[in-house]
């Protein structure tokens, strides 16, 4: 099974560890940690090197928070703290894919040799489509999401949301695919806590299965997600710096439970703990 990008081919017969860099003053998961309010982007340029001695794969470069309530980012400041850390990140011998639902952002990273357009929107802003289409080999991931950002959490989605979620990402990648885009470009993401309560994105979990008959690749993003807090005790309910290692453990967990269930990507912040996990789930299945 390969991802076919824009500079790499991605052998996902072994489950592959894409790592987080968000470049926003207001993350859920790291609060701006690598964000510089004066426009700098060393903190965020080091953490890319960082992932990759740690075990990533993949990097996963984001502008604009997609955390529940986040007003969104004007298209110039966007770019102004995407643009450098993707110039440095595209030379560091891994693909790089960027986070983002803005056609031009998607335009301009594409135009710097970014491999992967990474979109929570599944290409469905005006123009997006479009610009993936018009590339001849990036990757994309299209992922599910119910609502907008600034809502979804309101009013989240009702019912058995996996045949709901199954029947979007489909429809969603096979509309691509007539736009031109071969499906070995295409994996898709379930959308863990983008319009979904607690029980319901376990149950995208627990029944990840079913997913798979979409017939592409699945990537899982559950890292530090506020789902697992829930779950794990009320001292895990805030968000805030301070409980951000208190989420680890159970990150990890449910990247391996993905995996287990048939992953292929796993997006996380916690790069070196997920690496060796999934050492020791690799021993366990001797090839």
């Amino acid at each position: 099974m390969i991802w076919q990008t824009s500079r790499f081919q991605i052998d996902l017969t072994s489950p592959r560890v894409m790592g987080i860099v968000n470049v926003t003053p207001d993350s859920f998961s790291d609060g701006g940690r690598y964000f510089s309010l004066g426009g700098g982007s060393a903190g965020a340029l080091a953490h890319c090197e960082q992932l990759i001695a740690e075990g990533a794969e993949l990097l996963d470069i984001g502008g604009e928070s997609t955390r529940p309530g986040a007003p969104p980012v004007p298209l110039a400041e966007e770019l102004a703290r995407v643009l450098p850390v993707v110039r440095h990140a595209v030379t560091l011998g891994v693909p790089v894919s960027v986070d983002t639902y803005k056609p031009q952002v998607m335009q301009a990273v594409l135009d710097l040799g970014a491999d992967i357009i990474n979109d929570v929107w599944a290409l469905r802003q005006p123009g997006a489509s479009a610009v993936v289409a018009g590339h001849p080999r990036c990757g994309v991931c299209l992922m599910h999401m119910h609502r907008e950002p600034q809502t979804m959490q309101a009013a989240p989605m009702e019912g058995d949301v996996v045949p709901q979620v199954l029947s979007f990402l489909q429809q969603a990648a096979q509309a691509l695919q007539r736009a031109g885009v071969q499906k070995n470009r295409i994996v898709l993401d379930a959308g863990v806590g983008f319009g979904k309560t607690v029980a319901q994105n376990f149950s995208l979990l627990g029944r990840q299965h079913e997913l798979l008959a979409a017939g592409y690749p699945l990537l899982a993003a559950w890292s530090r997600k506020s789902s697992l807090a829930a779950v794990c005790g009320s001292s895990l309910g805030v968000v805030a710096q301070l409980d951000i290692a208190e989420r680890m453990v159970p990150s990890v967990a449910a990247a391996l439970l993905a995996v287990e269930r048939g992953a292929r990507v796993v997006r996380v912040h916690d790069v070196h703990e997920t690496v060796q996990a999934l050492k020791v789930w690799a021993a366990a299945w001797p090839a």
